[in-house]
């Protein structure tokens, strides 16, 4: 038999806290129905354990595991997940068993390694159901048993009709099919159901009682055990499991407490449910009363409306005919823009031409003014010329003048005159 790594010594614990769905079992996180239905199948594969090399083929959290180690078996354990011992509240002192991560349908063990292989709650999770029955085959020894359960689909169908299908689960099986599957890898086959029943128990400390039980239909069960051997299977009688706090009578003193209390409360809320109809009843005869004045009100409101649809209609027939007035009115004005357009570009040719022609007229009197202001400036040095000569002719003049008023009164002058000699001056 190859060994998981941890074989003989301490497991590496991993303390994984999950979610309780249903699928996987905590201890500590079940009620103690689920938790009995799960631990008998235990109970019942330790009758074939003690002594034996039992491999647990889809473990969980390992409690299991670890109560087949305590009836004597030499345990391994594997599962696809790794959330082993410490999960369901034991610790490394009672580990027992031996642990190994792997899937059920390719596990690291050599042929005929077990005497028995348990794999509660395991083949309707899997896709590939017959590779692990083989698989279970190949690493049983010759004269091994496997046990593994299964619950009946059928039963299923019914009990969760409400929720719907389980989401965890990829195949179910009914009884034919279960026992068909097996006998399709083990030659020796029984499939025992698993049901919850109504008993007496008188005993002592014990976890179980064995009885003798009577013949029941298959797809009645809630679950399926099938064992499945090599060889013939053991004689075995029927195996009934009581749990520790198996008082039925107390259990359903406890439930019908429980009924009670819930009644009372329900009752409880049906006198709240009712006040509340009966205030919900007032407040209905209040909002009638509302409703018929607002049907009053909606019923003015819509003749207001009437009217008011018979104006507009009145106000769009004149607003058409003021329209077509509009129109023909802005038809006049495009004609009067047009002419006015026209006028105003004979206009501007007219003044373009007269600025033309006014602006070659001013040119030619700008150019005339030019030559008008140099004859200007020319006669007007002249005329200085001529002042400056004049000036200078009337200075000779006076000069001459003097020089002649001189010469008048010359002696020799007036002798000269009196002589009648000289100039006559």
């Amino acid at each position: 038999m190859v060994l998981p790594p941890t074989h003989g010594r301490a497991v590496d614990w991993l303390f994984i806290v999950s979610e309780f769905t249903g699928e996987r079992v905590i201890p500590g996180q079940v009620d103690q129905d689920l938790w009995a239905e799960h631990i008998a199948r235990y109970a019942f594969a330790a009758r074939f354990a003690k002594g034996k090399r039992v491999l647990d083929a889809g473990c969980g959290t390992g409690y299991g595991a670890e109560n087949l180690a305590r009836a004597g078996a030499r345990v391994v354990a594997v599962d696809i997940a790794a959330a082993w011992p410490a999960a369901s509240g034991q610790g490394p002192a009672y580990c027992r068993a031996s642990y190994c991560q792997a899937s059920v349908e390719a596990m690291p063990f050599r042929d005929a390694s077990f005497d028995l292989v348990a794999a509660f709650e395991v083949i309707e999770h899997l896709r590939d159901w017959r590779a692990f029955l083989l698989e279970a085959r190949r690493v049983l020894a010759p004269h091994g048993l496997l046990l593994v359960s299964t619950p009946n689909r059928v039963y299923y169908a019914e009990s969760r009709e409400l929720e719907g299908p389980n989401p965890y689960h990829v195949h179910e099986f009914d009884f034919e099919e279960f026992q068909a599957e097996l006998c399709a890898v083990f030659p020796a086959v029984e499939v025992l159901l698993q049901n919850r029943v109504e008993a007496f128990a008188f005993g002592g400390a014990t976890q179980g009682s064995e009885a003798e039980g009577a013949e029941a239909q298959g797809n009645d069960a809630h679950f399926f055990i099938g064992v499945c051997g090599g060889n013939a299977l053991p004689d075995e009688r029927a195996f009934v499991f009581v749990p520790r706090a198996a008082n039925l009578l107390r259990e359903r003193e406890r439930h019908i407490r429980k009924l009670e209390v819930e009644l009372s409360q329900t009752k409880a809320w049906l006198d709240q449910q009712i006040a509340e109809h009966a205030q919900l009843q007032a407040l209905h005869g209040e909002l009638e009363d509302h409703l018929e004045e607002k049907n009053r009100w909606a019923l003015e409101l819509e003749g207001n409306w009437r009217a008011a649809q018979e104006r507009i209609v009145e106000l769009q027939e004149a607003l058409r005919a003021e329209q077509a007035g509009a129109e023909e009115m802005a038809r006049g004005y495009e004609r009067q823009v047009a002419e006015l357009e026209k006028e105003n570009r004979a206009k501007t040719e007219w003044a373009i031409e007269t600025e033309t022609r006014l602006t070659a007229e001013l040119k030619a009197r700008v150019e005339q003014h030019a030559e008008t202001v140099q004859l200007l400036d020319r006669a007007e040095a002249v005329v200085i010329e001529r002042t400056q000569w004049a000036q200078k002719l009337d200075e000779e003049l006076g000069q001459a003048k003097t020089q002649l008023g001189m010469a008048r009164e010359s002696r020799w002058v007036k002798l000269g005159r009196m002589l009648g000699l000289g100039p006559k001056l």
